[in-house]
């Protein structure tokens, strides 16, 4: 599969401005200590190449999602193909922030096609004040420190 298309989460969450697939790539550990905390893990527990890479490159979180199996089992590349969205599984899904992407993402990957979205939710992960890219879930800018919303 194409490293670009692995970061299509079928749940609509693009892998492309998560918070574990940036701190892992660009391995920087004072990201991953806070993300470890959030999620109950260890900082080395903090890696993943994207929803759709294999088993070992994903975060453990991401290899039991119900999304990910429902979709699979449907035969969809993602919620957007599905008529049931949004499902009882993304109404409990454990995280507010990712259900309000999802809520919001879903509908724009269905109206723009994979690559438009991929290309939007990167281009609205970007500090509005300097450029620079942020990953869904910021509220500060790490490189101006200035406030943002972007979800």
């Amino acid at each position: 599969m194409n490293d670009r298309l692995q970061l299509a989460a079928p749940c609509g969450l693009y892998c492309g401005v998560c918070g574990i697939l940036m701190a892992h790539r660009s391995n920087d550990q004072k990201h991953k200590e806070k993300l470890a905390a959030f999620y109950g893990l260890h900082p080395e527990d903090i890696r993943c190449e994207g929803c759709l890479s294999e088993d070992d490159d994903l975060f453990s979180y991401c290899r039991v999602c119900a999304i990910k199996k429902c979709t699979k089992e449907k035969g969809f590349a993602g919620c957007h193909q599905c008529g049931e969205f949004p499902c009882s599984i993304i109404d409990t899904f454990p995280v507010p922030v990712g259900k309000q992407v999802m809520l919001r993402s879903i509908p724009a990957w269905r109206e723009l096609g994979t690559e438009a979205w991929m290309a939007e939710e990167e281009k609205r992960y970007a500090c509005p004040h300097c450029g620079v890219k942020l990953f869904r879930g910021a509220k500060r800018c790490r490189n101006c420190k200035e406030a943002v919303d972007l979800d």
